[in-house]
């Protein structure tokens, strides 16, 4: 697969290139410069553009109203198939399934110019921020549900010469009704300068701590204990070659009780073994404070859904977008956070981290079963266990 997408042709406003990192920051600081003195600023949304605008859909072929595809357990469907330079710029889902748990046993995977491994591959509800299960409402920049249950990506995902996108139906029930649009476009030369998207799912349940002989987070023996280096970190994400961090979604459930926010993040990049970004706090990470204390929902940052907080059994889903600065690597990067200060809690986490990079990736870790993907409490000890 080529490395470089050599092309030309993809009309990106100046902002919109800026979030997601594309371009070279010279190029980009002179568009806005003549944007800001320009009155094509003020016409942004009437500038004309150089694609033809398509969708692949589950409508009904027979012009009837049955718009949307069974999926039979263990079966795979072809939701998006093409040739040629292009780029997806939207999916939208809508589920019918009798199975618990389908948001976790249903799997997104998407290929790009051909390849063989996917670049995406996410079970469908952390792919839209649903990473225990549950369907509840919120928005951000990059994915939002909206009523009721209608799952939404606004992620660019551009190819040079195919894509590819699939559902596998992982669980044991069929899938009655499975709805979809995915919004494309198509262009005669793929665009410069542009990474590959991928989005890869990860989870430790539990994240086993190294000590359940603690009474509370500020306990002299973890607070004191000291990690600089991101031993026993959770790991969102790692890759080789060059790209751009975009964010994550992150699930997690409680087996502990107390606050579960202690974490850092720690970012290594380019081989680092000490951390360029270090962090204060999980809650910090996420652009909260002081334990949350109310669910929020921000176009960059959110913690939308947060059910008996503080307690064995307490869920939380939570995302972060650096579309503001995606994170850069020439070489490598590795994206952690502390389950806990320097690693002492044994909750569960249940993530997608997503990124640009060139191709060829490094390949992604073995998807866990079905059953290790469905979210339960385990004993873990430490404070609150029987």
């Amino acid at each position: 697969m080529d490395n470089k997408l050599d092309r030309r042709s993809l009309i990106v406003p100046a902002t919109a290139a800026a979030a997601l990192g594309i371009g070279s920051l010279g190029k980009l600081q002179a568009a806005e410069e003549a944007a800001s003195s320009s009155p094509q600023t003020l016409l942004a949304l009437a500038q004309l553009r150089d694609y033809r605008a398509r969708r692949s859909s589950s409508y009904d072929r027979s012009g009837a109203n049955a718009d949307s595809i069974p999926i039979e357990a263990g079966a795979t469907a072809t939701l998006l198939e093409t040739t040629g330079a292009g780029a997806v710029t939207h999916i939208w889902f809508t589920i019918n399934s009798r199975e618990d748990s389908h948001l976790k046993k249903l799997v997104l995977r998407a290929y790009w110019d051909g390849e063989t491994e996917p670049s995406v591959e996410v079970p469908v509800g952390d792919f839209f921020g649903l990473g225990l299960g549950d369907y509840f409402l919120y928005q951000s920049a990059l994915t939002s549900v909206a009523g009721q249950k209608a799952l939404n990506a606004y992620f660019p995902m551009p190819f040079g010469t195919s894509a590819r996108i699939t559902v596998t139906n992982e669980g044991a029930v069929r899938t009655d009704n499975f709805y979809y649009n995915i919004d494309y476009v198509t262009f005669s030369h793929a665009p410069a300068d542009v990474g590959y998207f991928h989005a890869q799912y990860r989870q430790a349940a539990p994240c086993k701590g190294w000590t359940d002989d603690w009474k509370f987070n500020w306990d002299p023996l973890v607070d004191k204990k000291k990690n600089l280096d991101g031993q026993g970190n959770y790991v969102f994400m790692e890759a080789r070659g060059r790209g751009h961090f975009i964010g994550v979604t992150h699930a997690i459930l409680q087996n502990q009780d107390g606050w579960l926010g202690e974490g850092d993040e720690m970012i290594f990049i380019d081989g680092e073994t000490l951390p360029s970004i270090n962090g204060t706090g999980t809650e910090d990470y996420y652009n909260g404070a002081w334990d949350f204390g109310q669910t929020f929902a921000y176009p960059h940052n959110g913690a939308p859904y947060m059910v008996d907080a503080e307690r064995i059994g307490g869920r939380y889903c939570l995302y972060r977008w650096h579309t503001e600065s995606p994170v850069t690597f020439q070489e490598s990067i590795k994206v952690t956070i502390e389950h806990g200060h320097a690693n002492h809690r044994s909750d569960n986490f249940f993530t997608a981290a997503f990124w640009y990079q060139t191709e060829p990736h490094q390949k992604f870790p073995a998807l866990p079963s079905v059953a290790d993907r469905i979210p339960r409490i385990y004993r873990v000890g430490g404070p609150g266990a029987a």
